[in-house]
């Protein structure tokens, strides 16, 4: 995936794959290889690619996105049914399908942050409509429609090849198919279903092009949501098929005068190809709302954005401002999820902000951790909620983890990991936490989003300031300095973390991402994992050693004719098997961290599905 170039739709990359011949679609990852290796220049809304010394290719990009396949065109002989335009859309970024419902062509951004993006396109939407987007574009009723259905089945088969390729065989063509079957989601009304496919596919791009920021079990969450949502959605009814249908656009509706306290800011920079900010503030009540700018752009959209205006009413404020400022708006709307509207009615205006040791914001520290965390699981499963977690703590010191170290600390008698938000190096997150590394004993009051797994995790955003209780600093956007740190003298000593103690639940979850990573035929060779199954069993977790049993029979499952000769293996019967182990998984882990945090696993891990 090239960054750089502007994202590309997925109807429109699915037309141009599709369109080409089963000679060329066999050169079209040598293809893709071989232009994100070739420098891209951008000049307004078009940008250029040099194929060679006498072939352009140029993708324009009104309003920041490709949305026709007659945007991209070739200077070659072969054009227009050359293997450059394909290769062109398979190496852009996948448009957002909000970005394209809003834009007039056409539920879970990676992080809460990402429900809030393309702010700008959805301004001009209000300003036309009144302040208020339509909402679900599914067509009434208590039962899906044939084409509902019909999409649903295309979005499963197109998830279930994936298993069948694994990450290095999911190359270009079989990512245009997934494209397809978002497209054909998007059109039958169920944007859930293709916000989820297209997840996947920036998975696998981000996989197979070693992108740093790639995570395995962030690509088999994507494939588990929408292998889930297509395998219930043709059973479902009322409420369930609502939430399973999901909405193209957030609502918004009046909500008359509102007076802010700017909280923090956080920078977004997605595997999309999409970055900026987004900008946190609660009223006197608690409640939170959100002003975001993302748009299409990369790491250095995401740093500069702090330092944009907010583009509500006629405020100068930045984002950076806000954050430390307050905010008083008229004519407000606003989200069900706390977004801000930017209509032409909407007025607002600079006002006093609050520390965050005094009300109303100290409230937000006030509710008990447990409650916290029990919230945030529950909200993560239910409607894409933010997650965010108000945490009074004692540094403690460091643990290494895969992805890297993490902070301990100690939070009312919770050890919580806490890791960074973020692993690009254009952003301080990193480099902040290993200063904070230094000064174990130091009590902070901070703001993180918690991470559901077997540990209190939580992803660590906005701390107080380390000398001074009553400044701030958001991790993603402010640098941590040594002078900012209390002295060694004066801290009191730090705390050895505790060793845990986990059920060995990890055998059936590295078999669930050995699946998505290798395959269905990684987990089809003799003897593997065959004790794990017995393992499972004898700490108690039956259920667990039943599917994984179930998943290498399944994977094993291969039948042969009356020549001897292996039938094609049962798809379905494998991907059931893996989605069972991958809920189950799922769930447990919650219970699990629900636990760890001493809230109620009952309240705090629904199945979605």
């Amino acid at each position: 995936m090239t960054p750089q170039l502007p994202p590309v739709a997925p109807a429109v990359t699915a037309e141009l794959v599709g369109a080409l011949s089963p000679r060329l679609r066999k050169r079209l990852d040598a293809g893709v290889a071989k232009l994100t290796a070739r420098p891209v220049v951008l000049d307004g809304d078009t940008a250029r690619i040099a194929v060679d010394d006498d072939t352009d290719l140029e993708l324009r990009a009104p309003g920041g996105v490709v949305t026709s396949a007659d945007a991209i065109r070739c200077g070659c002989l072969l054009a227009p049914g050359c293997l450059h335009r394909a290769a062109a859309a398979s190496a852009a970024p996948v448009a957002d399908v909000a970005l394209i419902t809003d834009a007039g062509t056409d539920t879970r951004a990676e992080t809460a942050a990402g429900t809030d993006t393309h702010r700008k396109t959805a301004a001009r939407t209000e300003a036309r409509t009144g302040g208020s987007t339509a909402g679900d574009t599914a067509p009434p009723g208590d039962a899906p429609t044939p084409a509902q259905r019909t999409a649903a089945g295309a979005v499963h088969d197109a998830g279930a090849a994936v298993f069948e390729a694994g990450v290095d065989g999911a190359g270009a063509v079989l990512q245009a198919e997934l494209l397809r079957a978002a497209h054909t989601a998007r059109l039958a009304g169920l944007p859930r279903a293709a916000a989820s496919a297209v997840s996947v596919v920036t998975g696998l791009r981000a996989a197979r092009s070693a992108d740093p920021a790639y995570r395995l079990a962030d690509l088999v969450t994507a494939l588990r949501d929408l292998l889930a949502n297509a395998h219930r959605l043709p059973y479902a009814t009322g409420p369930e098929l609502a939430a399973l249908r999901g909405t193209a656009r957030q609502p918004y509706v009046p909500d008359g005068s509102l007076r802010l306290y700017g909280l923090f800011s956080e920078p977004v920079l997605t595997a999309t190809g999409y970055a900026g900010a987004v900008t946190w503030a609660a009223d006197a009540d608690g409640r939170l709302y959100t002003v975001p700018d993302v748009a299409p752009g990369g790491s250095a959209r995401a740093v500069g954005a702090a330092d944009r205006a907010v583009r509500i009413g006629d405020t100068t404020l930045t984002h950076r401002e806000l954050s430390r400022a307050g905010l008083a708006v008229s004519g407000a709307t606003v989200s069900p999820t706390g977004r801000l509207g930017a209509g032409a009615g909407v007025r607002a205006v600079r006002a006093s902000g609050a520390s965050w040791r005094s009300e109303p914001l100290d409230r937000l520290w006030a509710m008990p951790v447990a409650e916290q965390a029990s919230a945030a699981l529950s909200r993560d499963r239910t409607d894409g909620g933010h997650g965010l977690l108000f945490l009074d703590v004692t540094l403690l010191g460091t643990v290494r983890e895969a992805a890297g170290d993490c902070l301990l600390a100690d939070c009312a008698g919770v050890t919580v990991r806490l890791a960074a938000a973020h692993d690009d190096p254009a952003l301080p997150h990193r480099d902040n936490l290993r200063l904070l590394a230094g000064a174990a004993g130091t009590r902070l009051r901070v703001v993180a989003r918690l991470t559901p797994g077997p540990l209190p995790r939580a992803l660590l955003l906005a701390i107080s300031h380390p000398s001074d209780p009553e400044g701030r600093l958001d991790l993603g956007l402010d640098r941590l300095l040594h002078a900012d740190l209390p002295t060694p003298g004066r801290l009191p000593s730090a705390v050895a973390p505790p060793t845990p103690d986990e059920a060995p639940l990890h055998l059936l979850r590295r078999r669930v991402h050995q699946s998505v990573s290798g395959g269905r035929r990684v987990l089809a060779f003799p003897g593997s994992g065959a004790h794990d199954g017995r393992r499972l069993r004898a700490y108690g977790l039956a259920t667990a050693g039943d599917l994984l049993d179930e998943l290498h029979a399944a994977a094993a499952d291969r039948a042969r004719d009356t020549f001897g000769r292996l039938l094609p293996a049962d798809t379905d019967q494998f991907v059931r098997a893996w989605l069972a182990a991958a809920l189950y998984t799922d769930d447990v882990d919650r219970a699990l961290c629900a636990a760890a945090w001493g809230a109620d696993p009952g309240r705090s891990s629904p199945l979605a599905v």
